[in-house]
């Protein structure tokens, strides 16, 4: 027998669902030899007494007319006349004929009485025992199918092993997940000599929910095979299940024990990433990056984790190597290899990286970047047309490609025409939130407060969970210190929505310092400032402490914001006022 994964599942696959029909002339020669067969076999052989030469003409007769009806696209009746005269001549090629036939007009319930059939005429034969086999798992009639399987698998020693490991892949679109793990508990029993036995019924235990006889059979798995990283990559990936914690100790352990287990240890390096273990993970990856320095899953990690640690050269060097290799995705190292030149003030380099990112996830960004770096240069309108040429080749990104556009103006300066470019927008889309949301903000920069109210009210009314649109509204109005009931409402409900968003306990702790309640405001504004050290947030912060009398807590932490902004035209006016 060949492996299951390759014989029985696939067998059953292609019995059942299509194989291209013989041509009339082939069945016939097939038939013609299975009649002179017919002609020497003995007597008893025959179920119904008669000699079975006396049916070949018939026999012969009857396989064309199915032919001609299966070529013609009468698979019904053809699956009928197949099934009718393998059912009389009980002949094994016939039967196997009349399965492919029966299986091509999708008639599963004729496949599995045909299959049964060949069975009983041919005990012995392993291929009618795997279709047998195949056409039950198809039609999810497990019961009583384990003693099938179990003869099966001890009918090749050699294969047995993998053919355990395969198990699990058969069953997969079978919804009982129970059933299937009773059937695959029973089927495995008498190999539980076999770690891969343990882990056959541990997979399908974890697959039922049943996660502590998972755990269990991982471990006896990993016990008969303590150096198989596979059972050890089972058991972190139920444990993770309930504690992901234990599970990067049970990877730690097995990696301890076997320090050459690297799928093992990639593994770990990433159960730590996804835990926000950035340093551990890193020295994980750099363990792998010694062993496999040409291998994209190790290299692209290491930068990555390198960026997030502010290791720019470490990053940078890894990059580069990486858009060396044989990496699908280069545009992702291409992307950030730009930001590491764009921040390093090399602007050339990182025009010349953001050039190189194709579409995808990266692309809009990299082509805002780039146009925003040419506008920093004084190339405000190649910057601009950059864009629109951007927009002529992905239209699907023209509203985002319009809003960056309108931030380059607002950039330099030239709000009035910012607006009047989404305007031209909102006229084509008068209901695009993202329109409709930066025309709001722009137009309270110009002072059109009443077109404001009126596009953020309209995007609440389309939007009604956008956090955004209640912030922005509520904010406006503390800002100017009006409306402040009506104001910390509307702040209340976009923290209901987005309650850890830096920007939204600004707004909150911003209308509460205009309400009198400075204490209260001073605690929003500390969690926004802790989370999101930005120019704006620091200067409320820095006003409210002022405010509370804390004056050298004040000054400590406008001029430590105006350090890392120095630029910041909010923080430059605050210090002005409160730490001169």
């Amino acid at each position: 027998m060949k492996p299951i994964k390759t014989t029985l599942l696939c067998a059953a696959l292609a019995l059942t669902f299509g194989l291209p029909a013989l041509g009339e002339e082939v069945a016939a020669k097939k038939l013609r030899a299975t009649t002179r067969e017919s002609r020497t076999a003995k007597p008893e052989a025959a179920p119904d007494a008669k000699d079975y030469s006396e049916l070949s003409g018939q026999v012969v007769y009857q396989v064309l007319l199915a032919e001609m009806a299966l070529q013609r696209g009468k698979t019904e009746f053809a699956s009928q006349a197949y099934a009718d005269l393998a059912v009389r001549s009980r002949d094994p090629a016939i039967l196997q004929r009349a399965i492919e036939v029966a299986g091509h007009a999708r008639r599963l319930d004729l496949v599995l009485e045909l299959a049964r059939l060949w069975v009983e005429v041919e005990p012995d034969s392993q291929r009618a025992q795997q279709v047998l086999v195949g056409v039950l798992i198809m039609s999810n009639q497990l019961e009583g199918l384990a003693p099938q399987l179990i003869r099966l698998l001890d009918a090749d020693k050699d294969a047995l092993p993998a053919n355990l490991l395969a198990l699990n892949r058969m069953f997969a679109r079978s919804p009982d997940r129970q059933a299937v793990l009773q059937l695959i508990s029973q089927a495995c029993k008498p190999f539980f000599g076999l770690a891969e036995a343990h882990y056959a019924v541990a997979v399908a235990a974890s697959a039922a929910d049943q996660q502590e006889q998972a755990l269990a059979e991982a471990r006896q798995a990993l016990a008969q095979r303590p150096d198989w990283e596979a059972a050890a990559l089972l058991e972190a990936q139920i444990l993770a299940k309930k504690s992901p914690a234990e599970a990067i100790r049970s990877l730690q352990r097995f990696v301890e024990r076997h320090p050459g287990a690297r799928d093992a240890q990639l593994q770990l390096a990433r159960v730590l990433v996804a835990e926000k273990r950035y340093s551990e993970a890193r020295r994980q990856f750099e363990q792998l990056l010694l062993a496999y320095p040409d291998n994209p899953d190790v290299v692209f990690p290491v930068a990555i984790l390198a960026l997030q640690e502010n290791d720019t050269a470490l990053a940078e060097k890894q990059l580069k190597h990486l858009v060396t290799l044989d990496f699908q995705h280069k545009s992702a190292p291409y992307y950030y290899l730009g930001q590491i030149a764009e921040e390093g003030k090399r602007s050339d380099e990182a025009l010349a990286y953001y050039q190189q990112v194709g579409p995808g996830e990266h692309y809009l960004p990299a082509q805002v970047r780039s146009a925003a770096i040419l506008s920093r240069s004084g190339k405000l309108d190649e910057a601009r047309k950059q864009l629109r040429a951007t927009a002529n080749r992905s239209p699907e990104l023209g509203v985002q490609l319009s809003i960056a556009e309108a931030a380059l103006l607002r950039d330099a300066k030239q709000n009035e025409a910012a607006l009047e470019l989404l305007e031209q927008e909102l006229g084509k889309q008068p209901e695009q939130p993202e329109l409709l949301y930066e025309s709001a903000l722009l137009a309270e920069r110009l002072g059109r407060v009443e077109q404001m109210e009126s596009r953020l009210r309209k995007l609440i009314e389309l939007q009604p969970d956008s956090a955004q649109a209640y912030n922005a509204l509520g904010y406006s109005y503390a800002d100017r210190n009006i409306r402040l009931p009506e104001a910390r409402q509307l702040i209340e409900k976009a923290l209901q929505l987005a309650p850890n968003d830096p920007f939204i306990l600004d707004s909150m702790g911003w209308v509460l310092y205009r309400q009198g309640d400075l204490e209260g405001a001073l605690g929003y504004l500390q969690r926004a400032h802790s989370q999101r050290p930005d120019p704006e947030i620091a200067a409320h912060t820095g006003e409210v402490l002022w405010m509370l009398g804390r004056k050298e807590e004040a000054r400590h932490t406008l001029r430590e914001a105006q350090k890392k902004d120095p630029s910041s035209e909010i923080l430059t006016e605050a210090i002005k006022r409160f730490a001169p």
